[in-house]
C-alpha cells in the first residue's frame, strides 16, 4: 500500500450514492448522459475489477473514463502505474487537483478513441482497466484490439448484454464475438446491478476480462480485413444456413462454398452463430483465393 495521502485507506472507500451526489454538487458537476457518466460506487465490484486485473507492482495500466478517480485510486494502491484518459474537462480539473502528487499517476485529457496506448508505451506491455463509457464500447474495442500490440489483459465494465455477446460460445456467436475472440479469450467475471452506480443505468452491467492470445487466429496483415468481411457476410444472413448465406452475400459459387464447408467439417445446414472462431478461420483459409478473384457468378 502506498504511503501517499491520496491513497490512504479511507480515500480508497467509494462514496455512497448520497455522498457522491453531495460531492458532485459541491464541485458543480452533473453526470452527462451523453458521455455515459454512471459512477461506480460499489466496493465489492471495485474489488472484483482490481482482482481480475491480476496486477503486479509496476504494471502499466491505461484507464479510460476515470471519472472521479474511485477505481483509479485502487489501481494505484495495488502498485500499478496508471495513465488515465478523460474527455470531460470538468473531471480533468478535479482529478488533477486530487491526484496531482501521486508519482505513478498520469492524466491525459483526450478522446480515448483518438489515442492508442501502444503509441504512448512504445514497445512496452500494458493492461487496460476501465469502467468504459457504454456508448463507445464497440468502437473502443475495435480501436484497442486492432494492430500489432493490443493490451495483454483488459478488464472492462460494460453492459451485461454486450459482455455476454463478446464471451459467447458457439451457438450464440455474433460478429462481435468472432472479432474479439480472434485476438483474445473472453470471460464474464461478475454481474454488476444498476444499484452499484450513481446515477443508476437502465441496464445490468458486467465485468468482462479479455486475455490476449499469444498468436491471433488471423494475424495482423493483409488477410485480416478479408477475414472480417467473410464473417460479416455470414452474419448478415444469420437466420439462414451458412451455405446459403455465404453464396448470397459473396462472389462465391455454390460449389466453392460446399467444398470449403466439407473441408472444415462444417455441415451446410448450420447457422453462422454455431461456428467457432477456428471454424471461421478454416473457411477463410479455404475461400481466400476465391475471394481475391474477380466476381464471375
Amino acid at each position: 500500500m502506498s504511503g501517499d495521502p491520496a491513497l490512504a485507506a479511507e480515500r480508497l472507500a467509494p462514496p455512497t450514492p448520497g455522498q457522491l451526489r453531495r460531492l458532485l454538487a459541491a464541485e458543480g458537476l452533473r453526470p452527462r448522459r451523453s458521455l455515459s457518466q454512471n459512477f461506480l460506487t460499489d466496493a465489492a465490484a471495485l474489488d472484483e475489477i482490481v482482482e481480475a486485473a491480476e496486477l503486479a507492482p509496476g504494471d502499466r495500466v491505461v484507464e479510460v473514463g476515470p471519472g472521479l478517480g474511485v477505481l483509479t485510486r485502487r489501481l494505484l494502491a495495488a502498485g500499478a502505474s496508471v495513465l488515465a484518459v478523460e474527455l470531460d474537462p470538468r473531471l480533468v480539473r478535479y482529478l488533477r487537483r486530487e491526484l496531482a502528487g501521486v508519482p505513478a499517476f498520469e492524466l491525459l485529457e483526450a478522446d480515448a478513441l483518438a489515442v492508442h496506448p501502444r503509441e504512448i508505451f512504445p514497445g512496452e506491455r500494458f493492461k487496460l482497466v476501465a469502467n468504459i463509457p457504454y456508448h463507445i464500447t464497440s468502437p473502443l474495442l475495435h480501436a484497442i484490439l486492432e494492430g500489432e500490440r493490443p493490451p495483454e489483459l483488459a478488464v472492462l465494465l460494460v453492459q451485461l448484454e454486450v459482455a455476454e455477446r463478446i464471451a459467447a460460445a458457439p451457438g450464440q456467436m455474433s460478429y462481435l464475438s468472432v472479432f474479439v475472440q480472434n485476438v483474445a479469450s473472453a470471460e464474464v467475471v461478475a454481474r454488476v446491478p444498476p444499484a452499484a452506480f450513481e446515477p443508476a443505468p437502465d441496464v445490468d452491467s458486467a465485468i468482462l476480462r479479455l486475455r490476449r492470445r499469444e498468436t491471433p487466429a488471423v494475424p495482423v496483415g493483409e488477410g485480416r480485413d478479408p477475414f472480417y468481411r467473410l464473417v460479416q457476410a455470414g452474419f448478415r444472413q444469420r437466420r439462414k444456413q451458412i451455405h446459403n448465406g455465404l453464396t448470397r452475400e459473396l462472389p462465391l459459387s455454390a460449389g466453392d462454398v460446399t467444398a470449403a464447408l466439407a473441408g472444415c467439417g462444417v455441415t451446410a445446414d448450420r447457422r453462422p452463430q454455431t461456428l467457432s472462431v477456428d471454424e471461421w478461420v478454416c473457411l477463410f483459409e479455404a475461400l481466400a483465393p476465391r475471394l481475391a478473384e474477380p466476381a464471375s457468378r
